[in-house]
């Protein structure tokens, strides 16, 4: 097989999407996290709350297919409401600093009009390269 799919211990399990593939080349791909948990229960309505998990939720990934934080190259955000985001900039930097510490790979954002889970403010994806 050429890749490997990545599922965290105690997580539900995924349906339709993997959450994690690691190719043979020590690439890693998560599928789109959002703010909810293991258990697929929003832990917060807010945007810093959700932002916060989906990190999370991205770093137990890495580290399920035994990598770390600073092995993610790329993180792509699509977030549901631009002024809630831009509104709350000092406590995305310390939201993201809780989870991903001072590791800042390259990011790109983009603005959409909904995400499949009616709940869910912001949904993240990342790449990384484990050695």
């Amino acid at each position: 097989m050429s890749h490997k799919v990545i599922h965290p211990e105690g997580w539900l399990p995924a349906k339709g999407y993997a959450n994690g593939v690691l190719t043979k080349d020590g690439t890693l791909y998560t599928g789109g996290q959002i703010g909810w948990d293991a258990q697929k229960r929003f832990v917060s309505r807010d945007f810093i709350g959700q932002m916060r998990q989906a990190l999370a939720n991205i770093r137990a990934i890495v580290e399920a297919a035994g990598g770390k934080v600073e092995d993610i190259t790329r993180l792509t955000w699509f977030v549901t409401d631009k002024r809630e985001y831009l509104a709350a900039q000092a406590e995305v930097g310390q939201a993201y600093r809780e989870v991903f510490d001072k590791h800042f790979p390259a990011m790109s954002m983009v603005v959409v009009s909904a995400l499949v889970e009616d709940e869910a403010k912001v949904e993240i994806e990342a790449t990384a390269h484990l050695s």
